[in-house]
């Protein structure tokens, strides 16, 4: 059996519950639907343990970029210190998408070992900007992680490892906007900005969030969407579908973009989800089926988003949020 306690709740697995969430995630029958597989890779999570690791592991070799891009984020929420060489070894093979490198790198930030420095160091030149850029975000997420005089950071409420700490210097929108935008910054402060302004969630601070889609960087404007797939708030709806109808942007932004509406989930959403699962960008289409599934569920009134997912009654999870 395989316990672990997730939001006050013990959550068990015996081996046929493993099993069946191992043949799941993996497509082991090649008609699993892929919403289906993220329902299993989120059980998977709160699991934790190292058997969960192994198995998501084994799921790169998957042809999915947007699983895999998923796996990598899971692995770097689950604090397990074993997912180091898998998420290593990710962002070493300059075969798999960007996107998926790129999230093994903001992984090995947020499990935030010192052993990581090296490698991540390495991929400081890499010829994708992409890459670089989430180098030298994990390589400053794990200098501030390991640093015993970091700031105390206030409760909010959301319980992801972010990129970076939110900032403390200041409440004022306004000053967090500017600093937002201010590209003599580093991105690492930036990023303090940006998830200062997602914590404070007013209509004013999302209007504040929505100028970061200007920004030259594809990387700043893919996390913005993640923010505001976090944040859930309808103001960011207009910015959000601008971003996904923008066919000449980049795929990791749009995929962001799609997976936040679908976390939103209001009226005028579904349809335009809908229309987008034709897209002939693979990663787009994907996300968009991902996110028609979040929809179901945020305007379903379940409780949990992996409920159903397993054959135990035992083996329910607490909703999570797809990014």
């Amino acid at each position: 059996m395989t316990d672990v306690e997730a939001h006050g709740q013990i959550i068990t697995a015996d081996a046929n519950s493993m099993e069946y969430l191992k043949s799941t995630l993996l497509n082991v029958s090649g008609s699993i639907p892929l919403h289906e597989r993220f329902r299993a890779l989120f059980t998977l999570k709160n699991l934790a343990g190292d058997e969960c690791v192994d198995i998501i592991g084994q799921g790169f070799s998957d042809e999915s970029a947007l699983l895999k891009h998923e796996l990598a984020y899971v692995l770097g929420q689950m604090g397990n210190l074993k997912a180091l060489p898998i998420l290593s070894g990710i962002l070493e093979d300059k075969h798999q998408d960007v996107m998926v490198r790129h999230e093994a790198a903001e992984a090995l930030g947020a499990l935030g070992n010192v052993a990581s420095l090296p490698i991540l160091e390495e991929y400081l030149h890499d010829e994708n900007v992409t890459i670089r850029e989430t180098c030298q975000l994990a390589i400053e997420r794990i200098k501030y992680n390991n640093n015993a005089k970091k700031e105390k950071i206030p409760d909010s409420g959301y319980t992801s490892i972010d990129p970076a700490p939110p900032s403390t210097e200041t409440t004022s929108v306004d000053i967090l906007q500017k600093q937002l935008m201010d590209t003599k910054l580093p991105l690492f402060e930036r990023y303090r900005a940006m998830f200062a302004l997602r914590n404070i969630g007013n209509t004013e601070a999302v209007e504040a969030l929505a100028t970061g889609f200007a920004d030259s960087s594809a990387l700043f404007r893919h996390e913005i969407a993640y923010v505001f797939g976090q944040m859930q708030h309808p103001a960011s709806v207009p910015s959000l579908i601008t971003t996904l109808t923008k066919t000449e942007e980049v795929d990791m932004v749009r995929h962001e973009a799609a997976e936040a509406l679908g976390s939103i989930a209001t009226p005028e959403v579904f349809p335009l989800l809908d229309a987008f699962r034709k897209d002939n960008d693979r990663v787009v289409r994907e996300s968009c089926e991902v996110a028609l599934d979040m929809y179901e569920y945020e305007t379903s009134g379940a409780f949990q988003y992996a409920d159903g997912l397993a054959k135990t009654e035992n083996m329910h999870t607490m909703k999570q949020a797809i990014a």
